[in-house]
């Protein structure tokens, strides 16, 4: 049935306020005792937040879908607020339980002030709010940048600020492949900012010790544990959302992955992975250590081939889907198609170019609004928010991993407000990147 009024007029009216005790509870009994249970969770508390008496935020790196469980295991008995991707809302599987959770909508990597006074509700009445500041899910198995200026937030409440750490939720539920797989996840809680912290420290400083708390690398952490996984046989399917060019002969989209092996169907080059996710390369093979390496290699290329040539372009036929105010998205859909064209990344931005509703459409958005891609659902499209507007992209193609890269470092190099980790700054070294440089240059 339609509704009636439109949710995101819905979304604004709501008052938000910390979910009353029994919901708290039944929704931990839910996702821990009967979800949970089954995912090997290892939950470690160092500091915890029942302990603080007045309103304080939890963070938590963003590895996988169920990451809100972990959080919620380390921090219960103390009832918190979530913060979510305001496209979720739109979602039949997930609207009701956010209602009645009091979780609080944000567009991701876009300005939204709904989100800032939903926050500021929960904190004014002493509540406790998590977030994820990367503000998407794990791509390929390791950590993002967070959101640039994530801290001023903090600033802002001046309140207590802790540390969800998690750690194996990638491997468990890998964004190409969605099948949950079984092997051993860890949470750990702890204070990472004081009251104190947040006065003193500025928010430069304090982003830069955001992201290296998130350093992380799940390949490397579950070889160095030796974990093995229940991965059904199936640990290599569509590994080649991400991992696309071949490290071998150099062409991409002629990778393969399926079952256990990943194969190039130019030149044969290939590996097994087993169930310990690591990776056994054929004879004569080329292969990353991980498909984490794997992908920051091709970053690299990337990184080379936009400053080689001034015309570079990417582009792909695709379809596109966006929301709709009266209807939720049903089962595993994020939203209803409502166009096809081809989608373009060239050194002025990403364009699009088709028909939407039926009718000719076209949109450019430039890297000063635009700076990288979010996957809501899996890595065979990509998503992301244009003047508050929800949209999907479905490529034709495996495409959308590459698309993601070539946004990310299409923005670095000319704009570089969502610049990459301090520690890969070698990937640039004797390259230009971004107006900053190229202003302290002149």
């Amino acid at each position: 049935m339609a509704r009636k009024t439109p949710l995101s007029k819905e979304l604004a009216g709501r008052k938000y306020r910390p979910a009353s005790r029994f919901i708290a509870s039944l929704y931990r009994f839910l996702m821990l005792d009967v979800v949970g249970r089954k995912y090997n969770p290892k939950f470690h508390v160092i500091d915890s937040v029942s302990d603080c008496d007045g309103p304080c935020i939890v963070i938590f790196n963003h590895l996988s879908r169920v990451d809100h469980m972990y959080v919620l295991g380390t921090t219960y008995p103390r009832i918190t607020t979530m913060v979510a991707s305001h496209s979720e809302f739109y979602r039949k599987k997930f609207a009701h339980v956010f209602k009645y959770n009091n979780v609080v909508p944000k567009k991701c990597f876009s300005p939204d002030m709904m989100a800032i006074r939903g926050i500021s509700r929960i904190i004014k009445q002493g509540g406790c709010v998590t977030m994820a500041p990367e503000g998407k899910v794990s791509q390929y198995g390791g950590n993002s940048p967070i959101v640039p200026e994530t801290s001023k937030l903090f600033k802002h409440f001046k309140v207590p600020v802790y540390l969800c750490f998690i750690e194996g939720q990638y491997l468990q539920n890998t964004n190409v492949w969605t099948e949950l797989r079984y092997g051993e996840t860890h949470a750990t809680l702890s204070l990472l900012f004081s009251k104190e912290d947040v006065q003193r420290l500025s928010i430069e400083e304090m982003d830069d010790i955001i992201n290296e708390k998130f350093r992380h690398n799940d390949y490397e952490w579950t070889h160095e544990k030796n974990i093995k996984w229940e991965t059904h046989g199936r640990i290599c399917n569509r590994l080649e959302d991400f991992c696309y060019k071949c490290p071998k002969c150099g062409k991409e989209f002629t990778m393969k992955g399926e079952g256990d092996k990943i194969v190039c169907s130019s030149c044969g080059n290939g590996a097994t992975m087993d169930d310990y996710y690591r990776f056994h390369p054929f004879e004569n093979a080329v292969i990353p250590s991980t498909p984490y390496d794997w992908v920051e290699n091709e970053r690299m290329d990337i990184i080379k081939e936009i400053r080689e040539n001034p015309d570079y372009y990417f582009e792909d036929e695709c379809k596109i889907g966006n929301l709709d105010e009266y209807r939720l998205v049903p089962k595993n859909k994020t939203s209803f198609m409502t166009g096809e064209g081809k989608i373009r990344v060239d050194h002025k931005g990403m364009h699009f170019k088709g028909v939407r509703h039926g009718e000719p459409y076209e949109f450019s958005v430039g890297y000063n609004d635009l700076y990288t891609l979010t996957t809501e659902f899996d890595a065979s499209y990509f998503n992301f928010f244009l003047h508050g507007e929800y949209f999907d992209v479905f490529p034709k193609h495996q495409t959308a991993g590459k698309f993601t890269l070539l946004v990310e470092e299409m923005h670095r190099y000319h704009v570089n407000y969502y610049k990459n980790f301090k520690w890969k700054q070698y990937m640039y070294e004797g390259l230009e990147l971004g107006i900053d440089n190229k202003n302290t240059n002149e």
